[in-house]
């Protein structure tokens, strides 16, 4: 399932069909379609057109950002807290050691803030490699390091090293927390990613308090022609859509029982 998906989101993403539209229009003008070759040639630049200059994946990804609001403040008390892998750069930090994080550091920022002002807190990291090849070092071994240049003890840390999915992540982290005799954790990730988190946790039974952070949104975006920011609206888009691919593909598969 895990190779399935990652196929899947190979060819499904934005760019990959902008491009294999791009090749139909090329291969069927060759072929004299020129039919064919307007209409794929057409849809190709659509397709760019609306993913590099209009706002349309920021509107997309802000309506998952806001469908789990954040508590308005700190708790009172935090035993525990869940923190899904997706932060570290595997490839960098497994050849060049040391910390490097990619967009999606917040995570784990937020969780060093908690961290420090619970020092009572435990902290289970669920990540491991998410490449195809499986070959670099997961997120959770690449976390204890981060976690202990700010003197949070070993001892506070759970690793969960093997998952590779969000599915993964909530099927191994609910062994974790039972041995471990642990409940109604925070779980911190990605604002845009904690709909469908939240409704794997629900269907595994394991009550969680949501924690969503690293927002890529303001909140109050509108759908509008935008020729400022063409590579940041891609990248939007692309994120925008893998997310609610994933939230209507576990729903179908039953792996959720709603979203959230």
């Amino acid at each position: 399932m895990f190779l399935f998906s990652k196929i899947v989101w190979l060819v499904a993403q934005p760019l990959s069909i902008a491009f294999l539209l791009a090749a139909i229009a090329a291969l069927s003008g060759f072929l004299g379609r020129r039919r064919l070759a307007a209409t794929a040639a057409l849809l190709a630049a659509l397709l760019l057109f609306v993913m590099l200059y209009t706002t349309a994946g920021t509107v997309a990804l802000q309506a998952l950002e806001n469908r789990i609001p954040k508590p308005a403040g700190d708790p009172k008390d935090v035993s525990c807290m869940i923190v899904l892998g997706g932060a570290f750069e595997n490839e960098v930090t497994s050849v060049r050691g040391g910390v490097e994080f990619n967009q999606a550091a917040d995570r784990f920022v937020e969780a060093l803030r908690l961290a420090l002002r619970y020092p009572q807190s435990r902290i289970l990291v669920s990540g491991g490699d998410g490449s195809f090849s499986g070959a670099y070092e997961g997120e959770a071994a690449a976390s204890q390091r981060f976690f202990t240049e700010f003197s949070v003890g070993p001892e506070r840390m759970i690793a969960e090293n093997h998952s590779r999915t969000t599915y993964e992540n909530t099927v191994n982290t609910a062994a974790l927390l039972k041995a471990d005799g642990l409940q109604n954790c925070l779980l911190i990730t990605s604002a845009f990613h904690m709909p469908r988190a939240l409704a794997l946790f629900e269907k595994s039974g394991i009550a969680v308090t949501p924690w969503p952070v690293d927002y890529r949104t303001n909140g109050r975006a509108v759908l509008r022609f935008d020729f400022t920011q063409p590579a940041l609206n891609a990248q939007q888009t692309a994120t925008a859509l893998r997310e609610w691919l994933g939230l209507f593909g576990y729903r179908l598969t039953g792996r959720i029982a709603r979203i959230p």
